[in-house]
Formats: structure tokens, sequence, C-alpha cells
């Protein structure tokens, strides 16, 4: 199951607007590689829509039946807000309708890590779920 969390006005190449849906998947519990410690997390996925603003404002809450999948893609570079850190990355997200095998959505991952200072994050072994797949740039 997942939830219509927020939307976003983007624009295409021609630069014509349309509304992104952000979707939001279920808390899961994922095992730190350093501590073996878990922590919780979510996957989100923006999906390009053909609402207006009006109807995707009334969307937010609303669930969807159906998954947020890890899907392989070419490698891209990606930068942590948070950090600075260059990462490589050679997944994203997508969301898969309940019963069916196409995705929607694939784009690059969007990396939130866990809400504790840097310092205590090291020490504690604390990593993103990102981590697992991905490499240091430098």
């Amino acid at each position: 199951m997942v939830t219509v969390s927020g939307y976003k006005v983007r624009q295409n190449k021609d630069g014509d607007e349309f509304i992104a849906l952000e979707l939001t998947g279920s808390v899961e519990l994922i095992q730190s590689t350093q501590t073996g410690n878990y922590y919780a997390t979510v996957r989100k996925v923006s999906m390009p829509s053909t609402l207006d603003e009006t109807v995707a404002k009334l969307s937010v809450g609303q669930q969807m039946q159906g998954d947020i999948v890890r899907v392989p893609c070419d490698s891209y570079t990606y930068t942590v807000k948070r950090t600075g850190e260059k990462i490589s990355l050679a997944y994203s997200y997508a969301y898969q309708p309940a019963g069916s095998k196409e995705v929607v959505g694939h784009g690059e991952v969007e990396i939130e890590e866990p809400r504790t200072s840097p310092s205590k994050a090291n020490s504690a072994g604390i990593s993103s779920a990102a981590s697992r797949n991905r490499k240091v740039m430098s």
C-alpha cells in the first residue's frame, strides 16, 4: 500500500507544466551493514499525472494498492544534500500497482538519512538504505 504524500508542479522538456504526485511506501526496517542495528525508513517516488492542482491537493492522503519497488538503472552520481557527499547509485525506485509487473515513476533516488548528528550516526554505524549499494565518488 502506498500513500499520496504530496505533489509538485514540474515542467516537461517543452516547458509545459504538469503535476507529479509524491508517493510514500510503508515504513520498513533496514539493518545497518556496519552495526547490525535496525532503523526505520520509507521509500518515496514521484509519479507524473494528468491531474490539475486542485485535484492533486484533494488526492493527498489517499492510499493506492501497490508497492514502491527498487529498479536497477544506469549508474548516476547523487550528492547527499545534508553532507555534500557524492555517491554513485545504480538503482532507483518506482511505483508498481498491485498485481502488475509494470512500474511507474522511475527516476533517480533522493536519499533521506536518519535524523541524527553526523558524529552520532558515524559512531552508531547508522547508514541510509542506499548505503548498501553505493560507491563514494572522489
